[in-house]
């Protein structure tokens, strides 16, 4: 398997997306329940969700990159993953804890990117013939 420098940075990235969602999970668990409305707890804990499950998505198409380094669909899709994952969390952790509504229009370019990013894996693994 090839362990390169992206590997390595990829798979570094993942583990901080992994321990920064426990960790605001657990803030928002424990030091913003009796700062926040229910429906904007809600909202927050929708960014750490959604960061767990895009950090899995992140560390599996990582992997399928070090499996099949020469496929450049699959380096965008990291990409893709990696930025959309952070607008849309952290738009909606800083719409939640700094009351600021107008983040909640840049959310959506976070979940669209994700969107791509993982049509674009379904893509890059049905056209990998080599």
């Amino acid at each position: 398997m090839i362990y390169d420098r992206r590997a390595r940075f990829f798979l570094a990235i993942t583990a901080l997306l992994m321990a920064s969602a426990i960790a605001f999970g657990a803030f928002g668990a424990h030091g913003l329940k009796k700062i926040l409305t229910p429906e904007m707890l809600k909202v927050f804990h929708t960014g750490v969700e959604y960061q767990f499950y895009n950090t899995f998505g992140l560390f599996f198409a990582t992997v399928l990159t070090m499996l099949r380094p020469y496929n450049n669909k699959l380096k965008v899709v990291q990409l893709l993953i990696l930025v959309g994952t952070l607008i849309f969390s952290i738009s909606l952790y800083l719409l939640t804890i700094l009351n600021i509504p107008i983040l909640g229009a840049i959310t959506p370019i976070g979940g669209t990117l994700q969107i791509i990013a993982y049509l674009l894996l379904a893509y890059a693994i049905l056209k990998d013939n080599k």
